[in-house]
């Protein structure tokens, strides 16, 4: 098994292990390469601009702020997909941030060409620039997933106490980057993971939501406000008590979530021998079930 190297300028020389690993089923973000270039191919614009007449200037300004907020948008858009990919229960983005990606990068095009060259060409760059753009990048998710067949009121619930338990997660990942321990980072990732187990299972069974919204909620609230008032103390002061009553909170919040997580599903299993049992009787009692 792979340890980290430690040593004598080593933050930590404890050795890793695979329940601290915090890249356990993380998946690769398709936010990346095609979209950072996004923001790099409206530049050459800033020199056409100031290389032209006033009222040219300003379009080809106009032009390059507009393309920049749909590189923006389709980011966000791609962020928002990945999110919705990685639940089982999940509502469709409320607004389809890579469609106005698409809509502004052609309304972008539109504008350099007809500054460039002239209505027709505007109109050309217009439809091409948003048809290539909706083919590299995709559509939003148009419906809601994971709702089919259910309880409309109750996936419903479940999405809303997940995105806010989402919420929580990415503020504790944005104050233990501020404290500036890979270690503490780690740690967290690690919880965080733990945590999802709990989310999902909560997602195919929406029933379960009652006995983990405490989780989803409170505890998830007191983990966020404890991670913002370590990260504010440790940034400050590198007190290595307060480290370690943190990391022994982390250890506590992991072993709580995942037990609870085992509980859902051992109920769970509970509930499906409860049913199989009774389809048994109900079998038995009309003669339908034939002795093997």
């Amino acid at each position: 098994m792979a340890q980290k190297f430690g040593g004598k300028y080593s933050p930590s020389s404890a050795p890793t292990s695979a329940k601290d690993d915090g890249f356990r089923n993380a998946t690769r973000s398709r936010a990346g390469g095609r979209v950072n270039l996004l923001f790099i191919a409206p530049l050459p614009l800033i020199w056409k601009a100031f290389t032209s007449e006033p009222i040219v200037m300003v379009q080809y300004l106009a032009a390059l702020g507009i393309l920049l907020l749909a590189a923006w948008m389709t980011r966000e858009g791609m962020f928002a997909q990945e999110s919705y990919d990685a639940r089982k229960v999940a509502r469709r983005p409320a607004l389809p941030r890579k469609l106005l990606g698409s809509l502004l990068t052609g309304l972008g095009l539109a504008v350099a060409g007809f500054a460039s060259n002239g209505p027709i060409e505007a109109g050309i760059f217009a439809v091409v620039g948003g048809l290539l753009h909706s083919f590299a990048f995709g559509l939003d998710p148009m419906s809601d997933k994971g709702m089919e067949g259910t309880n409309r009121h109750q996936t419903d619930r479940v999405a809303r106490a997940v995105e806010e338990a989402e919420e929580h997660l990415r503020a504790m990942s944005d104050a233990a980057a501020r404290a500036g321990d890979r270690d503490i980072e780690r740690r967290v990732a690690a919880f965080q993971s733990t945590a999802r187990d709990l989310f999902r299972t909560v997602e195919e069974d929406p029933r379960d939501l009652t006995a983990a919204r405490r989780y989803l909620s409170v505890y998830l609230l007191g983990a966020k406000d404890a991670t913002v008032k370590f990260a504010d103390i440790y940034s400050r002061t590198q007190d290595s008590q307060a480290r370690a009553d943190y990391l022994a909170l982390l250890d506590d919040l992991e072993k709580n979530f995942a037990a609870r997580t085992q509980k859902l599903l051992l109920d769970d299993r509970g509930d499906l021998t409860i049913e199989i049992d009774v389809l048994r009787e109900r079998l038995e009692r009309e003669g339908l079930r034939r002795d093997s």
